[in-house]
């Protein structure tokens, strides 16, 4: 409890009255600031936000007490004192993320620039509540027990990204309806939050990998642009105005689910032709073992002809779903990642981009396509954005994300 009546958390954010709701309103606008620009001075801080410079040192001074500022070397310029440009402090908070996939789960823990100080991994034939929840208890323990003290404290929230109705998928999966109708009655985040002295958030995981792209992607990203991920399933998400659009009831940007041409007159769902499962089935019905698929992104020793006869179908699936979103979504970027070696992404994004130039676009923008800068962690790292979202910046990613 700060003096004048607040609630204080351990990251010295404040909530309660007015007033400090107006300084966790500031604070987040800074941190905002500072994670798109890396650093800056005091100077540019109140000039960008349009805060007194009286304003802007209590603002500073409270968040770098709180450990979560920390200092650049000083800029000299012409005239006057150097100016010290300030930028977050890695250790300032720490996140975890849990990614629940078809194959396999994840469990990371980032520091507050979003770069991974721990990991753990399982994979399986297909998720159940049981094992999802028993991989997170036991990896949570160890990567906490590895932490010092200090650091630990420092712990500011789980984010949990999973596919949304798992129970719908067992047919794709090639598993009895019956083995994933569990998750029917399992409210998993809410299962980990008994245990945990922590808020816990949860995500569809295509959508969390959107998030990851929006709060850690390299590159500068326009306000607006569509986003999918290549996992077991295909997914995305949706950015308007520099936020995670999901709607009211957290499905928007269910692009998997897009009606596609699948070839020879028939028509499905975008996850039936650009996903992963496909390209695992034709493996095993060619006579190879597929478990490579799962076990690491790096390098896929895939025989020529199943590949391109993959990558002609996803390619030619993205493109009719990206022509389809263009004509509700003015965007003129489309971004492309997921769990696939670099170079199959790029061909995948390449071939697309071929794809796209059959489809007819008349009273259409044909849009850009480039990759995801945040790779095949960003389901995961994306599930580690939901607490430092909404806890720390303007833009809080997911609008159908909530406290377990």
């Amino acid at each position: 409890m700060t003096a004048d009546g607040t609630e204080q958390d351990q990251t010295g954010l404040q909530r309660g009255s007015s007033a400090s709701r107006m300084r966790a309103h500031n604070e987040r606008l800074v941190l905002t600031l500072l994670r798109r620009h890396r650093a800056l001075s005091k100077a540019e801080l109140a000039r960008r936000t349009g805060l007194s410079a009286q304003t802007m040192s209590v603002i500073m001074r409270g968040l770098e007490r709180d450990g979560l500022l920390a200092r650049d070397d000083p800029v000299r310029g012409k005239v006057g004192q150097p100016s010290v440009p300030m930028r977050l402090a890695p250790d300032g908070v720490l996140f975890y993320g849990l990614k629940i996939g078809r194959r396999s789960a994840e469990l990371v823990l980032i520091d507050f620039l979003g770069r991974v100080i721990g990991r753990a991994q399982v994979s399986y034939a297909y998720p159940t509540p049981e094992r999802a929840m028993g991989f997170a208890r036991a990896a949570f323990a160890d990567l906490q027990g590895a932490l010092a003290p200090d650091r630990r404290r420092r712990v500011a929230g789980l984010g949990i990204g999973l596919p949304f109705h798992l129970w719908d998928w067992a047919k794709p999966l090639g598993v009895p309806a019956a083995a994933m109708t569990p998750w029917k009655h399992c409210d998993i985040g809410a299962e980990l939050q008994a245990g945990l002295d922590m808020p816990v958030f949860l995500e569809n995981d295509a959508t969390a990998a959107c998030g990851a792209e929006l709060v850690f992607g390299a590159d500068p990203l326009p306000a607006d642009f569509i986003y999918y991920y290549v996992g077991y399933f295909v997914g995305g998400g949706v950015v308007l105005q520099d936020r995670l659009f999901t709607g009211p009831q957290g499905y928007a940007g269910a692009l998997g689910s897009m009606p596609v041409p699948l070839g020879a007159g028939r028509t499905g769902q975008l996850i039936d032709i650009a996903s992963l499962h496909p390209l695992d089935r034709s493996l095993c019905a060619a006579g190879h073992d597929s478990d490579f698929l799962w076990r690491g992104h790096e390098i896929w020793p895939i025989d020529a002809a199943i590949l391109q006869r993959w990558l002609d179908g996803a390619a030619n699936g993205l493109a009719h779903s990206i022509a389809g979103a263009s004509a509700v979504l003015d965007t003129d970027l489309v971004i492309i990642d997921g769990w696939l070696p670099r170079e199959l992404l790029n061909r995948l994004i390449c071939r697309t981009g071929r794809a796209l130039e059959a489809v007819d676009f008349s009273g259409l923008r044909n849009p850009r396509i480039r990759a995801g800068t945040v790779g095949a962690d960003a389901r995961a790292l994306g599930a580690a954005s939901l607490p430092l979202s909404q806890r720390f910046l303007m833009d809080a990613v997911g609008g159908a994300t909530r406290p377990a």
